[in-house]
């Protein structure tokens, strides 16, 4: 097998300019595939060379934000990856059949459009490959996935879930992405000439995952790199553990030559696969005992030994709290509407552990969270409001109030004569208006009534919206309840989804 190493590094800056490509307003965003560069990432590029123009009208809106390629994760259960049982859940399968590539036209079609020899492609060879994330944000993650073309597949007809198989499956733990991971995946030695490589990163605490597509050129030719040793790597030393809290504990190693990756054993059961010599594992049990050991992958496959065991006591919650936890740090957001906002921040550190955060827009407490991410709705359009977080330990503790951060959100959509809900605004029968996203019509005079809420008010969109239990629901209607996507039977008001056999799952 030939052999070409490009390995899959993930890397970790807030971006606010500089590179001629981004700027400050690009900075709430989260990532993209770099090199080789993605389709994504190569409309950015070319808007700087075959013009801004040409760029929009080939690549659409993804050559401001090639990090912004999200929407709904799920996609590896199609390759029987089921989510992890502590991770947020998925509200389907990831995007549908031809809308991939473009992360269900997350910023338009353009790039889902499939013809051969239209996108830039990108040369190597079979064997090893790897892959370099641009992470413009990092999030708490739950596994990457990465999938290749079969041989056969049409290259002049969108990509459905039919044309991909699975080339390499790395779970994590949950906790943030590492800004320094590597991961090698292989390209197959039947492969030659155009294929596309799609990488899939899912985000732990959310629903949502990042989708990003690599147009290739496999060449089958001589190897780029040094012949890799046969022997099994050194086996890992002086490994530690430190940051020790009531549900988490930090491992540190020292790197092991000729590796491309480590395995993390909890208590015997591999947990995590990374290439950095460090690893935070997460959702630990408080005063409770457990066992850790390092494997070393070599770059030719083969397996170290596993290292000596280093033994972890979480702490208890009846320790004494007398320190506060560290301030939130990188609040930025995940999405702007005209009426919501999403954030999202780094998770805070404490020697018990955090139990949650408070979160202030305009000086004034909004929510208590246990969660990393908390979503504003109910704002003005083409508004400014400022945002801090405070962080509790387990004992009470509060932190400090992180430093402001100010997002205004979209001014208010005007499409064919029809408008963005306001509020104030006084609306008849017949009345069409956008809500979050989702085009409404009033069945009779309402006003200050929310249209995902009030029965006043019909969608006219497909698309599944979050089940309220003021609202009447009508045979054929979508929702989504704790993470699932439920169809009512017939008129329906109150019950559950989870429990009403008026609803059926989809």
């Amino acid at each position: 097998m030939k052999k070409n190493l490009l390995r899959v590094t993930l890397a970790a800056s807030i971006i606010l300019g500089g590179s001629g490509i981004f700027t400050a307003q690009d900075a709430s965003a989260h990532g993209y595939i770099s090199s080789p560069p993605s389709r994504a990432y190569y409309g950015a590029l070319e808007k700087n060379t075959i013009g801004y123009q040409a760029a929009q009208q080939k690549y659409g809106a993804v050559i401001n934000e090639p990090q912004s390629l999200e929407t709904g994760k799920g996609f590896s259960k199609n390759f029987g990856i089921n989510l992890f049982p502590w991770e947020t859940g998925a509200s389907g399968n990831g995007p549908a059949d031809g809308k991939i590539v473009s992360a269900n036209d997350a910023l338009g079609s353009q790039i889902s459009i499939q013809k051969e020899n239209y996108w830039k492609m990108n040369d190597i060879n079979t064997g090893k490959l790897d892959i370099t994330w641009h992470y413009t944000a990092t999030h708490a993650t739950s596994r990457w996935t990465y999938y290749i073309t079969k041989n056969g597949w049409n290259p002049n007809s969108p990509i459905k879930r039919s044309d991909l198989q699975l080339i390499k499956d790395v779970p994590f733990t949950g906790a943030q992405a590492n800004t320094s991971l590597t991961h090698t995946v292989d390209i197959p030695a039947d492969h030659k000439g155009y294929h596309v490589i799609l990488g899939v990163w899912d985000v732990s605490n959310t629903g949502a995952a990042f989708y990003q597509a690599v147009d290739v050129n496999i060449k089958n030719g001589t190897e780029t790199t040094p012949p890799k040793p046969e022997k099994a790597p050194a086996t890992p030393t002086n490994v530690n553990a430190t940051e020790i809290t009531t549900t988490s504990a930090k491992l540190t190693w020292a790197k092991v030559d000729n590796v491309q990756e480590y395995n993390i054993y909890r208590n015997n059961n591999k947990i995590a696969t990374t290439s950095a010599n460090t690893l935070t594992d997460e959702n630990l049990t408080e005063n409770t005992t457990y066992n850790y050991q390092i494997e070393a992958v070599g770059t030719n496959g083969q397996l170290s030994e596993k290292s000596n065991t280093v033994t972890v006591l979480t702490k208890s919650a009846e320790q004494k709290d007398n320190q506060k936890p560290t301030v939130p740090a990188g609040l930025h957001t995940m999405e702007i509407t005209e009426t919501s906002v999403t954030l999202m921040w780094t998770k805070s550190e404490h020697f018990l552990g955090v139990k949650n955060y408070e979160v202030y827009r305009d000086g004034k407490k909004v929510t208590t969270t246990a969660n990393t991410n908390f979503k504003d709705t109910g704002l003005q359009a083409n508004t400014t409001y400022a945002y801090t977080i405070k962080a509790f330990s387990l004992g009470g503790n509060p932190s400090q109030l992180s430093e402001k951060f100010s997002v205004t959100t979209k001014k208010a959509a005007v499409t064919s004569g029809k408008s963005t809900w306001d509020k104030t605004k006084v609306y008849n029968s017949g009345d069409e208006v956008f809500y979050n996203g989702l085009k409404y019509q009033a069945k009779w005079w309402t006003q200050n009534e929310k249209p995902d809420e009030s029965d006043a008010w019909k969608s006219l969109s497909n698309t599944a919206v979050e089940w309220s239990a003021k609202k009447a629901y009508n045979a054929g209607e979508r929702v989504i309840f704790q993470g699932k996507t439920y169809k009512a039977k017939w008129w329906i008001k109150g019950a559950q989804p989870s429990t009403s056999n008026v609803w059926e799952l989809v």
